[in-house]
This record gives C-alpha cells, sequence and structure tokens, in this order.
C-alpha cells in the first residue's frame, strides 16, 4: 500500500475515533459510537499491515490472530462486575507494549538520523519507556486491589513521597547519563525503577479512590502510546494515543471533583485511608422481609432506585427492570439515581441498566437527583454501600470523607437490599443502615427481587 494510501487511512480512522469519543457522551449513541471505534481500529491495523514500511508479516498475522481469540474469549468470559479489573489489565498491556519498543528502539535504532533528530529521538524513548514502565506495574497493583488480591487499603510507607522525590531524581539522572550515551543500562536501570514507581504510587492509594486511579493508568497508557508513536513515525498511534491520553485525564479530573479529591493528591498516592478512629455508630439494623417492602412499594407515589456494585455481582438488573416496569405501571413515579463512581468504574451501573431496557429518561446522575431525595416516597438501595454512606459527609475520619454522596436517608423510607452488614469496598461502616428510617432487605439483590416481584403483580 503507497504512503498516500495509507495516510488517508489513518485519518479515516482518527475521524472515526474522535466520533467514538464524541458518541460515548450519550446513552443513545453510544452503541453506534462504538462501532466507529471498531471500524477505525480495523482500518488502522490494516493500513499499518499493509504498508511498505512493515515486513514481517508472516509473524505479524500470526500474532494479530492469536491477540484477536484471546481478546475475543476473555471478553466473553469476564462478567461485568469483572470489567474494573480487566480495564486496568488492559492498560498494563499498553504501558508493557511501550517499554518493549522503546528498548527495541534503542537496541535498533532508526538509521539516517541526523544529531539533533538523534537527541530527539533518545528524549522519546526515555520518556516513553518511563511513562510506559510506570503504567505497567501500577496497572498490576490497581487489578489486583479491584480483584481483591491485593489489600484494597492504602499502603503508606514512611516518607513515602520523599522515596518518590528521590526514584524520581535517580530517573532524571540517568536520563540525563542516557542523552550523554553512558549506555543502554542507564535505560534498563531507569526502567526497573519506574517499576518501583508505579506500583508504589498505586499501593499508597486506597480503594475509595481507586476509581480514579483506573482512569489516570488509562490517561498514562495513552500518552505511552503517543510516546510509541513519535519513536516508529505513526501518525496515527499519536492522535490516538493523544485522545486517550486527555480524554483519559479529564475523565479523572471530573471523577476527582466527584468525590471531593484533589487531583494532585490522589495521583501522588497516600490517600483514600483512614485518618484516624471511625465515628461510633448509634442504634440497630432493623430486618425486613419482601412482603413489608413490598406494601412500602404499593403505598409509595415516588420512588428512586439506587444501583451499585452489589447489583452487578447478582446480575440482578433484569429483576430491577421488571420491577421498575410494573410500578410505572401502577402510576408511580419511578427514577434511578447513579453515582459518578458506582460500580467502581464511570458508567458501570448505566451499562447494566441500558442491558435491562431501562429507559435512559429515568436514569439520573447524582447531580440532577439529590435534591429530590426529601420529597421521595420509598428508596431503594441495591448493593450499593459507600455511595450512600453518610458517614462521608459526618464523620471527618472516614477513608471517603468530603466525598459527594447520594443522601438517600433523607427520603421518607429506605430498603437496603445487601447480603449482610458489612463494610464497603472502602472500608468503612455505613451509618446509613442504622438510621430509624432505614430497613435492611437482606440476601441476594436477585433472589431478594424476584421474591418481591412475586408480592407485586
Amino acid at each position: 500500500m503507497s504512503t498516500g494510501l495509507v495516510t488517508a487511512s489513518y485519518i479515516a480512522a482518527s475521524v472515526l475515533f474522535i466520533l467514538s469519543l464524541g458518541g460515548l457522551s450519550n446513552q443513545e449513541k453510544a452503541k453506534r459510537a462504538v462501532w466507529f471505534g471498531i471500524v477505525g481500529m480495523a482500518i488502522a491495523v490494516l493500513a499499518t499491515v499493509a504498508s511498505d514500511k512493515v515486513s514481517g508479516l508472516g509473524w505479524i498475522i500470526p500474532m494479530i490472530a492469536i491477540g484477536a481469540v484471546a481478546g475475543a474469549i476473555v471478553a466473553q468470559r469476564v462478567e461485568m462486575t469483572g470489567m474494573p479489573q480487566l480495564v486496568a489489565a488492559l492498560h498494563c498491556f499498553v504501558g508493557l507494549a511501550a517499554v518493549f519498543i522503546g528498548i527495541n528502539s534503542e537496541i535498533d535504532p532508526p538509521q539516517g538520523l541526523s544529531d539533533v533528530e538523534k537527541s530527539i529521538h533518545s528524549v522519546e524513548v526515555f520518556i516513553g519507556v518511563f511513562i510506559g514502565a510506570i503504567t505497567f506495574t501500577g496497572s498490576i497493583v490497581a487489578y489486583g486491589k479491584l480483584a481483591g488480591s491485593i489489600d484494597g487499603k492504602a499502603l503508606t510507607l514512611p516518607g513515602r513521597h520523599m522515596i518518590n522525590l528521590g526514584m524520581l531524581v535517580a530517573s532524571l539522572i540517568l536520563g540525563l547519563m542516557f542523552f550523554s550515551h553512558v549506555g543502554i543500562w542507564t535505560l534498563l536501570l531507569m526502567t526497573v525503577i519506574a517499576f518501583v514507581i508505579g506500583a508504589h504510587l498505586v499501593m499508597a492509594i486506597g480503594g475509595a479512590d481507586m476509581p480514579v486511579v483506573v482512569s489516570m493508568l488509562n490517561s498514562y497508557s495513552g500518552w505511552a502510546a503517543a510516546a510509541t508513536g513519535f519513536m516508529l513515525g505513526n501518525d496515527l498511534l499519536i492522535v490516538t494515543g493523544a485522545l486517550v491520553g486527555s480524554s483519559g485525564a479529564i475523565l479523572s479530573y471530573i471523577m476527582c471533583k466527584a468525590m471531593n479529591r484533589n487531583f494532585v493528591s490522589v495521583i501522588l498516592g497516600g490517600f483514600g485511608g483512614t485518618s484516624g478512629p471511625a465515628m461510633e455508630i448509634d442504634g440497630e439494623q432493623i430486618a425486613i422481609d419482601a412482603g413489608g417492602v413490598a406494601v412500602a412499594l404499593e403505598d409509595a407515589d415516588s420512588v428512586i432506585i439506587v444501583p451499585g456494585y452489589g447489583m452487578a455481582v447478582a446480575q440482578a438488573q433484569a429483576s430491577v427492570s421488571e420491577l421498575t416496569r410494573r410500578l410505572r405501571a401502577k402510576g408511580k413515579n419511578v427514577r434511578f439515581a447513579i453515582h459518578p463512581v458506582a460500580g467502581r468504574l464511570p458508567g458501570h451501573m448505566n451499562v447494566l441498566l441500558a442491558e435491562a431496557k431501562v429507559p435512559y429518561d429515568i436514569v439520573m446522575e447524582m447531580d440532577e437527583i439529590n435534591e429530590d431525595f426529601p420529597e421521595t416516597d420509598v428508596v431503594m438501595v441495591v448493593g450499593s454501600n459507600d455511595t450512600v454512606n453518610p458517614g462521608a459527609q459526618d464523620d471527618p475520619n472516614s477513608p471517603i470523607a468530603g466525598m459527594p454522596v447520594l443522601e438517600v436517608w433523607k427520603a421518607k423510607q429506605v430498603f437496603v437490599s445487601k447480603r449482610g452488614s458489612g463494610a464497603g469496598y472502602s472500608g468503612a461502616e455505613n451509618p446509613l443502615f442504622f438510621k430509624d428510617n432505614t430497613r435492611m432487605f437482606y440476601g441476594d439483590a436477585k433472589a431478594s427481587l424476584d421474591a418481591l416481584l412475586q408480592q407485586i403483580s
């Protein structure tokens, strides 16, 4: 394929990627936006493979086939509850690819470069490997925390910020030595240090801030891809990496605002953990059965349903959708309240509800619906914990202190569908469960809702 045709294909792919990102801002356009991204990536891969500059197709094509099959298998097997950790795992592959490409580019550099171009290339290699290495180990730790194989609590070593600063200074010194052509060992040693930085940064971030970390790692992977594009002289990779990097950074900033976190503080680590003894909680948890919940729902005029990670684990979205349909058929005003980080990943609950055919127009964001709780008759909390925790407002020692939450406790009645009385992902106890207007609807969310549906015709 000629250079002109490859360039035209790259422009078309870039436009499709931009349309894809733009379409994802609207639920009704999201499916079409995903297809824009799929077609754009197919064009990008085919144009790159068919380029005159690419050789070794006997290796490339089998690798693409293996990767495609592996991706299809993973996509089929991973449930929606596993999407946050899957996203983190995919980020680590991008980071590792940037490391390998950077080291390979140093071992076998492009030919015919001037002295200035060689210096620029060295900077591209160093930055690409540095960002890629941090992304790789940071993503692995994030995956472990989200999957539960690594403790979600923040690991705050004494003098952690000085440790990070020391490693950063060491990396800069190695960079200067690398630019002075001391040897490839400077690049390799920096890579090891960057691996440690990535792991240490994410280990120092508590579970309450892990959604921001996943988004930030998404941004890192984009910048790593852009650096790789500079190394390879691939314009499309530069554009795509910049799109991913900037959109990930913007999303991280928006999430930090939604969680009342300082953007710089979160990515520096050591946040999302407790700062003192938790506030004592008075009262007791009072259980209720399906019959009692059904009576309250029959008497209610307005109902707000708050879905959370527990709904995803129980795969109860279809039961929630059917409950919504029956209540609306009775003329009741039923809406959904979605916290920006519900389900540990932005948009997680929206996808599940869309899958269950819940109408888009009754799914509301936190800022849109929070003021309506005092006038609401019944709130049904399905598998949510941290995002409805009043301790975020009342307990300065809570790991989620200061985080805006759905103020469900202001409603007349609150029913919480939950397996047990344990703490949320952040490790914080929830005073909501002990309030006078709250009743605990214990059990698996799907089984509980199915029992409730038998009471509501």
